[in-house]
């Protein structure tokens, strides 16, 4: 992507107003944005004087501010274990350093590991528009996408209950073909990545309705197979107190 102007506020509100502007973008860790080998001409309003990074406990949940890399979100003795390692396989270090919490929210990757985490975890994600402040569900802001001149502030996940993941790859290190995670507190919430243009939960009894995407590594027939196979296991693993 082209960049055609860089801005830097050092507000919130500075941000939202250079937002709605046409043709801007907001830049986090740049991973993504810098990486889109197309796209229309853009002015990168750079998040980085904001503030918003940061982990915290909040009562029984923990807060992750957006501009979090995730680096700081896999070593967190804060987060919980499974989230922990998912933000690890998330990218190499060197990636990890600078990609953000927010710009995972918003790039959607589906085949995001930790994206999945967060939909089996129930995060909400704080929104900042002008004037406003709002709560969406990890779910339905991915629905929807999020909306044009509002940022992503934060993330809130839960600090306890029982959680498990399996992932499929060619290689260990390759990235996921599947991967799947289950998370109980109460409410049991199984999500995959992918099985779909994004990572999404799943009705863990309807699981032979999917109709995952194929490519070079899998059809759709082989890709169901395996959200069965792993959906599986990490619904046992919860389900036995085995998740961590």
């Amino acid at each position: 992507m082209t960049i055609t102007s860089y801005h830097r506020p050092v507000t919130l509100d500075e941000a939202l107003a250079l937002l709605s502007r046409p043709e801007t973008v907001v830049l986090a860790g740049g991973t993504s944005l810098n990486a889109a080998p197309t796209g229309s001409p853009r002015a990168a309003v750079d998040l980085q004087d904001l503030a918003l990074d940061g982990i915290e406990q909040q009562d029984d949940a923990v807060r992750i501010g957006a501009t979090t890399n995730l680096d700081a979100v896999a070593r967190s003795p804060l987060v919980p274990p499974v989230l922990r390692n998912l933000a690890r396989r998330e990218a190499p270090s060197t990636i990890r350093n600078a990609a953000t919490l927010g710009g995972t929210i918003a790039t959607a990757d589906p085949e995001s590991e930790l994206l999945a985490g967060l939909l089996a975890f129930g995060t909400t994600v704080t929104l900042a528009r002008p004037g406003s402040r709002t709560e969406e569900s990890l779910d339905d802001l991915l629905d929807g996408g999020i909306p044009r001149g509002s940022i992503v502030t934060s993330a809130t996940v839960p600090a306890a209950g029982r959680a498990a993941a399996e992932r499929t790859g060619r290689t260990p290190m390759d990235r996921p073909i599947v991967a799947a995670v289950a998370y109980q507190d109460g409410d049991l919430r199984l999500a995959l990545a992918g099985v779909a243009k994004r990572p999404v939960l799943v009705d863990p009894g309807n699981l032979a309705g999917l109709e995952p995407p194929p490519d070079f590594r899998g059809s759709t027939a082989y890709r169901r197979h395996l959200a069965e196979v792993l959906a599986g296991r990490v619904l046992d693993a919860v389900a036995g107190g085995d998740g961590a």
